[in-house]
């Protein structure tokens, strides 16, 4: 998935973490709720202005930064 037009990273908005859409929730924010074990119904439903390609975009960044910081096996 190219999330690079949904996640945004702006230096004087949530110091700089990657938002969502130039909005104030972060990336952080959706993963610290499913890993909470809210559904993606239940986020949907708290947070009306995010829709469900924004929370598969917060999953895709999550992924490719976890495999940019995996260590190379020698």
């Amino acid at each position: 998935m190219d999330y690079s037009k949904i996640i945004t990273i702006e230096p004087g908005k949530r110091s700089g973490q990657p938002c969502i859409r130039g909005m104030r929730i972060t990336v952080y924010d959706v993963l610290e709720y499913l890993a909470s074990g809210m559904s993606k119904e239940e986020i949907l439903a708290d947070f009306p202005y995010l829709t469900e390609e924004d929370i598969y975009a917060c999953l895709a960044y999550a992924a490719d930064r976890e495999k940019s910081i995996l260590p190379v096996a020698a």
